[in-house]
């Protein structure tokens, strides 16, 4: 499968859904976000949003210090 992942072609084993994907990169639980084609999806909506072929992901992560 082929993914557009924080703007970089990316091949991805068959990942069914966001969940999927968030478990394949190791996200944390909390501290990070999905955008898939434009649209931030709510952590709770992960495994019943679907992943097809060419969908654009930005992935990011809160990352603490000072």
């Amino acid at each position: 499968m082929k993914l557009h992942l924080n703007g970089e072609l990316r091949e991805a084993p068959d990942l069914g859904t966001l969940a999927d994907l968030a478990r394949w990169l190791e996200l944390p639980a909390f501290g990070s976000a999905i955008e898939l084609n434009g649209e931030v999806i709510r952590r709770a909506d992960h495994p019943a949003t679907p992943l097809k072929e060419g969908d654009r992901l930005e992935v990011v992560r809160l990352v603490g210090g000072g």
